[in-house]
């Protein structure tokens, strides 16, 4: 017999919330559903200052800190204890959806706005914070702001420039950040107590067994490299065959490898993707000399990930040698899964039974969020909402707002058990 999940009765303002979704999406829109707000761009600031005003509205405290971060606090009853941070980010994609990590934090601050209009006092400090650069797009690094105030940014990253020589440290500048003040953004160790983030599934667990929500259980460690390959040019209608050092035909068995080394166990969750691929000088008519591209490898076992890593670099040695090209890789993001707290999981499972009378299924994350970072300071949670057909990164992206209202209101109840402690 299916289960149905529908909630005994309702605290957030669904409507309130619907209505902020969507005229958050007007910023950056792109066709009819998607968004385009890359980080530290002026649809990102309008957005972050819209976002700001509602929070303000909602009666918190705010500020834009010198990582691009923005954050509403909401003092407890006792602000010496260890603050609850819930949030997520409102940069996208270049061809992203309306709903990846919007809801997370227009469904924290409807619950700090609700549990206000209540008369529900936190015990402890609540922040809402609205992260910025998760996504890592136009950096080629991600989950910027969330490091920023874990004191976690590694040497080089405002120098990093994007598509068009622009560097973080400049597009910080411009969005009204001081990059020289970052250190003050960083929060004092065990400032930091827990972190609970919303999010659309980005996959289609969760729509597959029409259930609305899930509890996450944790988040699979991506591996980021860059791969620099570098043959030599030549015209394509005159060098043969053999004498070729062609960078592009590399790369792509290096593409096809990787493929290959991700789907040795189709029982396993590994995933792995070539999302991006420059070639010089990318002419018809000369044979390419240098391709740089992306490699995504991620999974929810370390030991797994790490043999999938190490035959990928026997394999790229061997290609490059066997089509007389050179190469060099860069690593740009490693991170061990992260598993959430059994605690925070129980709140959120006793939270569960009591709106729908039913458990509610639990489930990994592979794509990464801002609570893979937080989760190396504090325990963390995760609720995700199911999004259909698990499109995400897409304009097609798309969520029912009441499987959003019931993700957000399963968010309340563990806000209220959390901040009481």
């Amino acid at each position: 017999m299916k289960t149905t999940y529908t909630a005994s009765s309702l605290t957030v303002n669904k409507e309130r919330l619907q209505s902020r979704i969507e005229e958050l999406a007007e910023i950056g829109k792109i066709a009819e559903t998607g968004v385009c707000r890359l980080t530290l761009s002026k649809e990102d600031k309008e957005a972050v200052l819209k976002v700001k005003g509602w929070m303000e509205e909602a009666g918190l405290e705010t500020k834009i800190d010198d990582c691009g971060n923005l954050i509403g606090q909401w003092a407890g009853a006792d602000d010496s204890l260890p603050i609850l941070v819930v949030g997520s980010h409102i940069d996208s994609q270049p061809y992203g959806g309306r709903f990846d990590g919007v809801i997370g934090v227009l469904g924290a601050l409807e619950v700090v706005q609700t549990m206000r209009e209540k008369g529900v006092q936190p015990n402890r400090t609540i922040e809402v914070i609205a992260f910025s650069d998760e996504e890592g797009c136009r950096f080629d690094k991600g989950l910027f702001g969330v490091r920023g105030i874990l004191n976690q940014l590694e040497k080089g990253e405002l120098d990093r420039v994007d598509k068009d020589g622009i560097s973080r440290r400049e597009a910080l500048i411009e969005f009204g950040c001081n990059p020289d003040e970052l250190a003050k953004s960083v929060y004092p160790e065990g400032r930091i107590g827990e972190f609970l983030e919303l999010h659309i599934e980005q996959g289609p667990i969760l729509d597959r067994s029409e259930v609305p929500v899930g509890i996450v259980t944790g988040i699979s460690g991506p591996l980021w490299l860059t791969l620099d390959i570098q043959g030599f040019a030549g015209h394509a209608g005159s060098v043969p065959m053999s004498y070729r050092q062609d960078a592009l035909v590399a790369a792509a068995e290096v593409t096809l490898t990787l493929n290959e080394l991700a789907t040795m166990d189709p029982e396993a969750p590994t995933v792995a993707t070539v999302g991006k691929m420059e070639v010089f000088p990318n002419s018809r008519n000369i044979i390419p000399e240098r391709v740089r591209m992306t490699i995504d490898l991620r999974d929810i076992d370390l030991e797994r990930r790490r043999d999938i890593e190490a035959a990928l670099y026997q394999s790229i040695d061997h290609i490059c040698e066997k089509h007389q090209v050179t190469h060099t890789i860069r690593i740009d993001t490693e991170s061990d899964p992260r598993y959430c707290a059994e605690e925070i999981m129980n709140d959120m499972r006793a939270s569960a039974i009591e709106m729908f009378g039913n458990a509610v299924p639990e489930l990994m994350s592979g794509p990464f969020h801002d609570a893979l970072a937080m989760s190396t300071v504090c325990d963390y949670g995760m609720i995700f909402v199911r999004c259909k057909d698990g499109i995400s990164h897409n304009p097609k992206e798309s969520a029912e707002f009441d499987d959003i209202t019931l993700g957000t209101e399963l968010l309340y109840q563990t806000v209220v058990k959390r901040a009481a402690k």
